[in-house]
């Protein structure tokens, strides 16, 4: 199905500039952009997937992951297709790079898809496994719907996208988690196809807003593990962002592009973690491994284990939770970030 497309403009010779992201691809009639789901139809821009999916599935919140957003609530997650970075190590390939839309099984307006979350006793919707800024249009009126019914959209994103859409995006989503997928433009470049400085701007941008913000780093032994890189890392965190947004290490498989680099060992999780709480992040977890102590949270002041988790199993939450759905420690009293039930 496709959709008018926003945030373009028509250029002097006739094409037509998408200003999603960075690539600003410029399109002759017929032509797609690097995303593969934007193209230029007599003139116009248009969205290919609008109401099409890869594919549904609920979760556990902490899947996405999100620690302090609704600790132990279902999730409902969803993809279409394509992607406008290009990383070496996706793990979710298939989708991403996928060229073929009837793939693309199954159809489902923004009310639909507000509506099975409801049946399905989920808490929110994740717009996940490929990047929802290539399809903002569709996650954003889902977005919409689900607030209608009490449902909380989320935005699973590399946030490589333009100033001009990142207003109207994150307004739309309660919930965002952020890949930060490394600190150096060198690996920006050659690893995902990427721009650092994008990326770091719409951290910033998020962080001054209602919308609750986690980060994900994917780990890659050898090219973004660096003790220097992720001191440099957690310094610019916790200066531009402050030290209560929670930030995840992931472990790496070997996948797409990058099969013959080993798997990431728990202990560089461990090391990158130890690396950012000495940087002065409060939050900071691993992923992708069994690691329940790397993974539960911790209250800041007194370090009670105030949330544990095993793997993306929820025990026992040690919180005061408020109406206004703040939390703070049932030792000490000390805040606790984040958004709770």
């Amino acid at each position: 199905m496709s959709a008018p497309a926003k945030w373009w403009h028509r250029t002097d010779d006739g094409r037509v500039r998408c200003e999603v992201c960075p690539r600003l691809c410029t399109l002759r009639d017929g032509q797609r952009g690097y995303c593969f789901v934007r193209m230029n139809v007599d003139g116009a821009l248009l969205l290919d997937t609008y109401g099409r999916s890869s594919g549904f599935a609920i979760d556990p919140i902490e899947k996405k992951p999100l620690n302090h957003f609704l600790p132990g609530s279902r999730i409902l997650s969803f993809g279409t297709a394509g992607c406008n970075l290009g990383c070496k190590f996706c793990q979710n390939y298939t989708i991403s790079t996928s060229r073929h839309f009837d793939s693309l099984s199954q159809e489902a307006s923004p009310s639909q898809i507000a509506e099975a979350a409801l049946r399905y006793g989920a808490k929110s919707v994740a717009f996940t496994y490929n990047d929802p800024v290539i399809f903002a249009e569709y996650a954003i009126d889902t977005a919409h719907a689900c607030r209608e019914v009490g449902i909380h959209p989320v935005a699973v994103t590399a946030g490589h996208m333009t100033e001009q859409v990142r207003g109207e995006f994150f307004s739309a989503m309660d919930a965002t988690n952020i890949d930060l997928k490394g600190f150096t433009n060198e690996f920006y470049r050659k690893i995902t196809g990427g721009r650092l400085e994008t990326v770091l701007a719409t951290l910033e941008h998020v962080a001054a807003t209602d919308t609750h913000l986690e980060i994900t780093t994917l780990t890659i032994e050898g090219h973004n593990d660096s003790d220097a890189e992720l001191a440099a890392m957690s310094r610019w965190i916790v200066e531009h962002l402050g030290p209560d947004v929670p930030h995840h290490f992931s472990a790496f498989h070997p996948d797409h592009r990058m099969r013959d680099v080993p798997p990431t060992k728990p202990a560089t999780l461990s090391r990158a973690r130890e690396i950012a709480l000495a940087g002065g992040e409060r939050y900071v977890y691993t992923g992708n491994i069994y690691d329940p102590a790397g993974q539960s949270t911790r209250c800041h002041e007194c370090q009670e284990v105030v949330i544990a988790r095993d793997r993306y199993r929820v025990g026992e939450i040690r919180l005061d939770v408020a109406r206004d759905k703040t939390a703070a420690c049932r030792t000490c009293g000390a805040a606790v970030p984040g958004v709770f039930a």
